[in-house]
């Protein structure tokens, strides 16, 4: 297809506002993208997660995708910005987002509960969270934990939800995060992180629930987009300072229960 075609044919799918699944995913400018404290993972991202799109975090348990997470929202923190955390099953452990050196001032905690009987309504209620925080805007990230509910429940999520939040993250300046189990909304243009450990030397440090570290964990991630796969697995090493290096539990971020 001759150049003059090209440019046409980008003119007509601009006009009709079907441009953004098409050229702008391949053209992204460094500004459009936020990285995640992982050198390695930036560079497959081609330089972080996509602003304004729907990414995932995905993997078994113990795959590491709550240290990723920490690590994305310090990284963003770092950069001054404000995140969000919708916590649905209220898994988060403060002491170790702090460690990783998540400013907790800057993070907007929003706390569910213990999966019970009623699955459905807190799932319910985490959906409208994170559409609310996401209609408010002002985040630089915004992600929604959905890693321990299990498949069968978020598989009956309906698409229009995630096309939903998708819509609603359109010329933001917002990282959307999605953590589960597998791929869940498979964005046109969202990136998605697939995370498996590939080691069991891990350990835990710490007494308390709320204050528990994972130390020596490694796990392999593969970054999957639609128009251009990586095959290769990279491996994440994060690291924690020790209990005396961490942030005083004074620094406590803002905390909304369902």
């Amino acid at each position: 297809m001759s150049s003059a075609s090209v440019t046409r044919l980008e003119s007509l799918l601009r006009a009709r506002k079907l441009d953004r699944t098409t050229f702008r995913a391949l053209d992204r400018k460094p500004d459009d993208l936020a990285e995640t404290g992982q050198a390695s993972l930036d560079e497959q991202l081609a330089g972080g997660f996509a602003r304004g799109h729907l990414s995932e975090i995905v993997g078994p348990r113990s795959s590491g995708r709550t240290s990723l997470l920490a690590s994305v929202l310090a990284a963003a923190t770092t950069r001054g910005e404000v995140v969000a955390l919708i916590d649905t099953c209220d898994r988060f452990d403060p002491v170790s987002g702090a460690a990783a050196g998540l400013d907790l001032s800057s993070l907007l905690w929003i706390r569910g509960r213990e999966l019970s009987r009623d699955l459905s309504q807190t799932i319910k209620w985490a959906l409208k969270a994170v559409g609310l925080v996401l209609d408010a805007g002002g985040f630089g990230v915004v992600a929604l934990d959905l890693a321990d509910v299990p498949g069968r429940a978020i598989r009956q999520i309906p698409m229009t939800t995630w096309l939903r939040l998708s819509r609603l993250l359109e010329d933001s300046e917002t990282v959307g995060l999605l953590l589960g189990p597998a791929p869940i909304a498979r964005s046109a243009e969202g990136q998605t992180v697939v995370l498996r450990s590939s080691s069991i030397a891990g350990r835990w440090s710490g007494t308390h629930d709320r204050n528990r570290l994972l130390q020596g964990l490694e796990c392999q991630a593969r970054v999957i987009r639609a128009r251009r796969p990586h095959d290769e697995c990279i491996t994440l090493r994060p690291e924690f300072p020790r209990p005396e290096e961490q942030k005083s539990e004074s620094q406590r971020s803002p905390q909304i229960p369902f």
